[in-house]
């Protein structure tokens, strides 16, 4: 329910309450007391009640009070129920004394009384205002959690884009450079590189597009990629694949496994004399999936492992919070670079 309904069942209840407790309270002492004449008086306190509160909730809109903090709303909010409370029982003495049911020669006007009637009714209002009040500022306070979320997500997706925009001109230029080496030395062989770097870039820019692709895609692109690199390194290049079924439709970041791939060939293969083997495999635990890129080499002479490297770290930390991680490191002359996605936490 919005404020606006809020607002108008909490008018309806609190009077229509009102008077049925004055309703019950005089037919307790004198039933035959319930005629016409009263109930169109109490139709009158319930209509002036209404309006009168009504044109209190309009002050506050237009004064602009529904924003202030709450020790400013307080008094103000204390000073319009008094006003009000006065106004409402004076028409409702008025209407009582106008229609007969109050006669000045059996009920004289009574400062006493009707400062109870006031007190009676002031005590309603306030307890109204804190109603209304307090499902506003909850109101408020709920759009404004909606509205960080929205800008938290816009943001992020923001930041998302631009790291996918980073690797399209990365790959292409690492792409580039290895046919450039080809060219004065072989050739045919360039020019078979060439188209295999057509494919390969309208596979990325497919993928390029969207927040998440299935594992099957991203190893496609990675095949695309490293028979690119098998025409520049030849034998020195051996490629493993170690993927279980049934894994291929998982969802990950696109790029995220190429990008991997990529970095092992650049910082592994490219500097060792007689190459090395790089292993891709995906495989799962109870409650992970684990996706790794293995490739002969060390991380003693790396101090920069690359844009690509840093990207898929800060993409993983955006989408995935703490459901996925990143690691790379180093045991008997091999590097492994890992992603682990937690079961139940990815998205």
């Amino acid at each position: 329910m919005n404020t606006k309904g809020f607002y108008w069942l909490t008018q309806l209840i609190g009077w229509f309450s009102y008077s049925g407790l004055i309703i019950f309270s005089v037919y307790n002492r004198d039933a035959s007391k319930i005629d016409t004449i009263f109930l169109m008086n109490i139709f009158a306190l319930i209509t002036a009640g209404i309006t009168v509160t009504h044109l209190q909730r309009m002050l506050h809109v237009r004064m602009g009070w529904l924003g202030i903090r709450l020790p400013h709303l307080i008094p103000r909010l204390l000073a319009t129920s008094f006003i009000s409370s006065i106004l409402i029982a004076v028409i409702e003495n008025g209407v009582a004394y106008l229609s007969g049911l109050l006669e000045p020669d059996q009920y004289p006007f009574s400062f006493s009384q009707m400062m109870v009637n006031i007190l009676a009714t002031l005590l309603l209002i306030l307890f109204w205002n804190a109603l209304y009040f307090t499902f506003h500022f909850f109101d408020q306070s709920r759009k404004q959690e909606i509205s960080n979320l929205e800008l938290e997500a816009s943001n992020k997706e923001g930041e998302l884009k631009n790291l996918r925009s980073q690797l399209n001109p990365h790959f292409l230029f690492n792409s580039l450079n290895s046919i450039r080496a080809l060219i004065d030395l072989e050739p045919k062989k360039a020019k078979v590189s060439i188209t295999t770097l057509s494919n390969l870039l309208r596979q990325s820019l497919v993928l390029g597009r969207e927040n998440l692709v299935a594992l099957e895609s991203e190893i496609d692109l990675a095949k695309s990629y490293l028979a690119l690199e098998k025409i520049r390194f030849e034998e020195r290049l051996r490629v493993d694949w170690e993927i279980l079924p049934g894994l291929e439709s998982f969802q990950i970041p696109p790029f995220s496994l190429q990008m991997m791939v990529e970095n092992s060939i650049k910082h592994g293969i490219s500097n060792l004399p007689n190459g090395g083997i790089v292993k891709i495999s995906a495989n799962e635990t109870d409650d992970t999936i684990i996706i790794t890129v293995e490739n002969t080499g060390t991380l003693i002479d790396i101090i920069d492992l690359g844009v690509g490297i840093q990207n898929i770290k800060q993409r993983l930390a955006l989408q995935y919070v703490n459901g996925a991680e990143f690691s790379i490191k180093e045991e008997e002359g091999r590097v492994f670079a890992q992603m682990n996605f937690i079961k139940n936490e990815t998205i």
